[in-house]
């Protein structure tokens, strides 16, 4: 028998950047691979309000440690505003498999999620958009208020919204300077 301790660092410093970027795609598309089937099962034993409910509550807890591990990753400072969330919202997990927009105004940053695999998928299979905005409405508060506390969400739109063809939702992040 042949014993090793597996150490994956090493593993990954073999690899080339392609690989590594493709390893980083497929973690995320597994992520939310794993959200949509944990919900799935909850929808089906307690039924959609519940699922809701308590994909809001998981929402607020990891988007929080999701904010607090890119801070620490690419060295964005708390209390950082605007210029820490933009810079934060290229960092998440989604921005690596969805499509998405960044306007910057002023004190204002929009976020358009142009094209959502999650909705893709429903689009594609011809369901109705999934109604995300009240797990949405904490997941980009609290990601928002980890990077700063005086940072205001608002939803533009998001499913069950109507949205216009060029994005399933859209953000809208302030700060009073």
């Amino acid at each position: 028998m042949v014993k090793y301790k597996v150490n994956f660092r090493e593993y990954l410093k073999e690899l080339d950047k392609e690989t590594l970027i493709e390893m980083l795609s497929d973690a995320a598309k597994n992520w939310l691979a794993h959200d949509g089937l944990w919900f799935l099962e909850v929808e089906a034993g307690r039924g959609m309000e519940e699922a809701i409910k308590y994909d809001k509550g998981a929402w607020i807890k990891f988007t929080q440690i999701e904010a607090k591990r890119i801070m620490k990753r690419h060295n964005i400072p708390e209390n950082s505003g605007l210029d820490g969330l933009e810079k934060a919202l290229k960092y998440r997990l989604y921005s690596y498999i969805n499509e998405q927009t960044i306007e910057r105004e002023g004190n204002k940053l929009r976020l358009y999620m142009n094209n959502c695999r999650v909705q893709a998928a429903r689009k594609r299979d011809k369901r109705p958009d999934f109604p995300c905005k009240p797990v949405g409405i904490v997941e980009y508060e609290y990601f928002a208020k980890t990077i700063d506390p005086k940072i205001k969400t608002k939803c533009i739109c998001c499913p069950p919204d109507k949205h216009p063809d060029e994005y399933y939702c859209a953000w809208e992040f302030s700060i009073e300077e």
